[in-house]
């Protein structure tokens, strides 16, 4: 089997700057205010790990998955832009700090990994849509083994970069993390409105997505 080198490249490009590994990590320490490292890195990988799970999905199924339940993807994107709206709300007006301090004594915690870390920050309508697009373009054992191997490696630098949030955290300081919070909440939202207007523009609502 030969290797297409642009294809691999476009592919690499495309989940790299989609899933956006740099960006999240500020997100991830947002969201896992006053927890451990252990607890930030058993978070960190299995939120890659449910969100590499669903693009596999999506990989090698494609459109036929959300077809199958009879969903479309603008469908999906104004769902996903709607749950991402309710933790930027959370996130703008503290209440997941606050619902810490109730479950202090508690064993459980407050977990983003599956959502909305996984779902719908790194495998969300952008990454899903990739991945359909990517294998699309080039059916068969190959396309579909590039865009996984790609993906894994996207998600692998992912939860690294997540781990060193920690240091980041000691580097800024409470008062520093409450401003960025409060900004990255403005922006989640803003995101989840994007999503939101993206997914109604598709079904013929508003002037349509916002280029690139």
């Amino acid at each position: 089997m030969t290797l297409d080198t642009a294809y691999m490249i476009t592919a690499l490009v495309t989940m790299f700057v989609v899933i956006d590994p740099i960006a999240i990590a500020p997100v991830f320490l947002a969201l896992t205010r006053g927890m451990s490292n252990a607890q930030r890195r058993l978070i960190a990988w299995r939120a890659v790990g449910v969100a590499g799970l669903v693009l596999l999905i999506f990989a090698a199924f494609g459109e036929a998955v959300l077809g199958f339940i009879g969903i479309s993807m603008p469908a999906f994107r104004v769902a996903g832009g709607i749950l991402l709206f309710i933790t930027a709300l959370d996130m703008l007006f503290d209440r997941r700090t606050k619902r810490r301090e109730d479950r202090a004594d508690e064993d459980d915690h407050d977990d983003p990994s599956v959502f909305p870390m996984a779902i719908p920050l790194i495998a969300g309508p952008g990454s899903i849509a990739s991945v359909i697009l990517l294998t699309g373009e080039k059916p068969g054992g190959e396309g579909l083994l590039t865009i996984i191997v790609i993906t894994a490696l996207t998600l692998v630098v992912m939860a690294l970069t997540m781990q060193v949030s920690g240091a980041l955290e000691r580097a800024m300081g409470k008062t520093g993390i409450n401003i960025i919070t409060r900004l990255l909440g403005m922006l989640l939202a803003a995101l989840s409105v994007q999503f939101v207007l993206d997914g109604l523009a598709a079904f013929g609502f508003g002037p349509g997505p916002m280029p690139g």
